[in-house]
């Protein structure tokens, strides 16, 4: 075998980015390459069309190796693997145990338990955890905030009387004072004399983290990437500062993360690489002490473990739909994809029919099974950071950093995550989002496929309901009294979804039918799009091939008794055929012209009002229409 070593390609020539942008230039054909062809996120920054080896020349992420601080590049050394969790509501401990039990033996290896305070006590944990092997798997709690201190101590007390090996047990006890406040409004008890009790309580079990910062909130309630990254390291600061002060020693040990995954897909790999990292370098500043012989130190002896961000991932309900929910599984699965390509420590995959039911035994086993085909047959948990060196993500991590940085730095400078929530600014921030999303979704910029985009035609609610959010006193999460403003949770969906739900409880279906004239491919692109304009309201729609004169059309379309006949062809043609088919029409049913002609204005005086094309807001025009059809 020869010794030199060959390169890969070596037989083409290389192509500068000037050779690049050149041709780029060329195939515009005038067009502005900033306008056509560089995206513009949400976040605020700039995403341009390639990237090449020369833009990754200055980036410090470069340089990470997997393990290792500041932990862009993951937690782990010698594989990707992740947890698989479950999240389990316990209302019997016997039943939840023997949930528990089976689903263990299906591919779960971290569980997460609902109990309710008002029954906790020994029995009920020894009930609930019977013959769980706790060295074995993931367990994390969640309870009544006022009474977690209680849970620890029962936890503890259980293990303890268990004889098992505390290094050997993982898990967490879900307190988070801050999240109560984002999503009920309510500011109880002394974060801080709570925290060190439980940290106090839980002492016996060193790996369990008992202090969270649930950014799964922000994500749910519509936030963007940067916002959720942002706001989550403000979040573990605040907890950081006060406790530090109060003189609980390695504070971010205790802390737990748990994020959202939206579908974007290759920003949120970005998002979870810049979040180790940002949140390795906010833990080195409290120079925390290593209280151990370990070789894991800083150049001053500082502990590098405790700035291990613990990173827990769940797929987003935001994006979540009612009709047409199997899609849902699509949109899970690549955010499960990017999750663990990211290196995440546990993840939970949301059941697709979550929004309008309890998830049953098929809906969870779909959950579970989503991990395991990308452990199993995809290899995910082989292969540490596979994004690292991509000229793109490594560019989407410098950028989301950056954005996220400047808002932690904000909230910082005005006091802090607590005053922030005090005040409301991450609140009316998030709901801010929230609506321009939802505005986007109204508009088509952002599409929910089979909601605002090739809906199911023929697709029917049924009983089918969306699940309204529920105070944790039972009323309404909307009208219960607040100590301050909440983040509204809102589903992208949420308003398609009304309007369709109206249009199937009135007992009316309207029909539209597509009058095709003209040019052939004009006439059939425009069907298509009026098809599936009209069916995102749970109208009935028909096609057709083509009529010879619009007269023959209307008639055809009486005949399948319309209540909405649209006019399908080329702009040219309209300004024959819009006027002679409205006419002929005569009322009998609301006329509609598919595009947005040169000659609107002079339809418009003839007495033609509705337009459907690519600029118009599709949720407010089916209002409009709904409001005229559904009388």
């Amino acid at each position: 075998m020869a010794d030199k070593k060959e390169k890969l390609f070596s037989d083409f020539s290389p192509v500068s980015t000037e050779q690049w942008m050149e041709k780029v230039t060329a195939d515009l054909k005038g067009a502005d390459f900033e306008k056509k062809l560089v995206w513009k996120t949400n976040e605020g920054f700039k995403v341009k069309p390639f990237y090449r080896m020369e833009d990754l020349e200055g980036l410090k992420t470069t340089d990470a190796l997997p393990g290792e601080f500041p932990y862009l590049r993951g937690t782990k050394k010698n594989n990707n693997e992740w947890l698989v969790r479950q999240e389990i509501k316990v209302e019997c401990p016997k039943e939840a145990n023997a949930k528990a039990l089976d689903i263990l033996n299906k591919g779960v290896d971290s569980l997460s338990f609902h109990v309710k305070a008002k029954e906790l006590n020994a029995e009920y944990i020894e009930t609930l955890l019977n013959d769980i092997q706790a060295e074995c798997v993931e367990l994390n709690f969640s309870t009544c905030q006022g009474h977690v201190v209680e849970l620890a101590g029962l936890l503890v007390a259980y293990f303890q009387k268990k004889d098992y090996d505390v290094k050997k047990l993982r898990g967490s006890v879900n307190y988070d004072f801050f999240n109560k406040m984002l999503t009920r409004g309510k500011e109880k008890g002394d974060m801080v004399q709570t925290a060190k009790a439980l940290i106090e309580a839980i002492q016996p079990l060193p790996f369990y983290r008992v202090l969270n910062v649930n950014a799964i909130s922000l994500n749910n309630a519509g936030a963007y990437i940067s916002q959720e990254l942002g706001y989550a390291l403000a979040w573990g600061n605040e907890y950081m500062n006060q406790l530090t002060d109060a003189g609980i020693p390695t504070v971010a040990k205790k802390i737990k993360f748990n994020f959202g995954i939206s579908s974007n897909y290759f920003l949120e790999i970005a998002k979870f690489r810049a979040a180790r990292m940002l949140w390795a370098n906010i833990v080195a500043s409290y120079h925390p002490e290593c209280l151990r012989d370990c070789d894991n130190k800083g150049a001053n002896g500082e502990c590098r473990c405790a700035a291990k961000m613990a990173v827990h991932a769940e797929t987003s309900t935001f994006n979540l739909t009612l009709f047409d929910a199997h899609v849902n599984l699509l949109r899970t699965q690549t955010e499960a994809m990017s999750a663990a390509l990211a290196g995440v420590d546990s993840m939970t995959v949301v059941p697709f029919d979550k929004t309008y039911s309890t998830p049953d035994e098929f809906s969870e086993r779909l959950a579970r099974n989503q991990q395991l085909l990308l452990k199993e047959e995809s290899h995910f948990d082989k292969v540490i950071d596979p994004a690292a060196g991509s000229y793109y993500i490594e560019n989407l991590t410098v950028s989301i950093a950056k954005q996220a940085w400047e808002l932690f730095l904000a909230v910082e400078e005005a006091g802090g995550f607590y005053a922030a929530l005090k005040a409301g600014t991450v609140q009316a921030a998030v709901n801010e989002s929230n609506k321009a999303r939802h505005k986007a979704v109204a508009q088509r910029r952002e599409v929910l496929l089979g909601t605002n985009q090739f809906p199911n035609f023929n697709e029917k609610a049924g009983e089918k309901q969306p699940i309204e959010a529920k105070c944790c006193c039972g009323g309404d999460a909307h009208t219960c009294e607040k100590d301050v403003d909440t983040l509204v949770f809102d589903r992208a969906a949420s308003e398609f979804e009304a309007l369709r739900l109206e249009t199937e409880a009135s007992g009316k279906r309207p029909k539209a039918f597509m009058l095709t004239i003209g040019n052939l491919a004009m006439r059939q692109a425009r069907a298509q799009y009026s098809c599936n304009f009209l069916a995102c309201g749970g109208y009935e729609v028909i096609d057709n091939l083509g009529f010879e004169t619009v007269e023959a059309g209307v008639e055809a379309a009486m005949a399948a008794k319309a209540d909405i006949v649209v006019l399908c062809s080329s702009d040219d043609e309209y300004a024959e055929y819009a006027v002679p088919a409205f006419k002929a029409l005569d009322g009998r049913a609301m006329f509609i012209v598919a595009g947005a002609p040169a000659c609107m204005d002079e339809l418009k005086a003839a007495g033609i009002e509705n337009f459907i094309h690519v600029r118009v807001n599709v949720l407010d025009t089916l209002k409009e229409f709904n409001a005229k059809l559904l009388k």
